[in-house]
């Protein structure tokens, strides 16, 4: 995913830049090397090195790296839609104060993006649930065709609301 990599990151970024070294999840580590854009200037391409001496994640120099990414390759991903619900309410307490929950709505409770996936990903049967690392939980949706996979994030991994909901008790 591209917040796996930054050009300019601050310094507790743990995740891929410019001559950075990373723990490519279930390979390698590699290096950032050289960043390739568009004529518009966007990130298209990332040239890296990488470690043979790092497949299964250690050295023999037992070096450690900060951050660990994961990779769909571009030639092989599988275009899917993706349904990311949020709250339905902008408030942890909707009828607080004897207010209409419909004037505390969530105008951000779903937001719907193109993803790509590994193939074994857009085979799957409606239902299916599954973790997409860092995004969530997720379950494929029964709208979903042979021409076109839909997927609905049922949990996301941080829940800021905790904290909210504790405090209003």
């Amino acid at each position: 995913e591209r917040d796996d990599f930054m050009e300019d990151p601050p310094r507790k970024f743990n995740r891929l830049a410019p001559g950075r070294e990373v723990r490519l999840r279930y390979a390698c580590y590699i290096t950032c090397d050289e960043v390739i854009k568009d004529d518009a200037g966007e990130v298209v391409e990332l040239r890296c090195s990488w470690d043979p001496e790092s497949r299964g994640g250690s050295t023999p120099d037992v070096r450690k790296v900060r951050g660990t990414i994961h990779w769909v390759s571009a030639k092989h991903a599988v275009e899917i839609e993706a349904r990311l619900y949020d709250r339905l309410f902008s408030e942890p307490f909707p009828e607080a104060d004897g207010r209409d929950p419909s004037s505390v709505i969530n105008p951000d409770s779903l937001e719907v993006v193109t993803a790509y996936v590994e193939p074994e990903i857009a085979d799957k049967e409606p239902g299916f649930g599954f973790q997409f690392e860092r995004l969530g939980y997720f379950c494929v949706d029964w709208d979903s065709t042979s021409e076109k996979q839909i997927v609905n994030r049922t949990i996301t991994l941080r829940d800021s609301w905790a904290k909210q909901i504790k405090k209003g008790k």
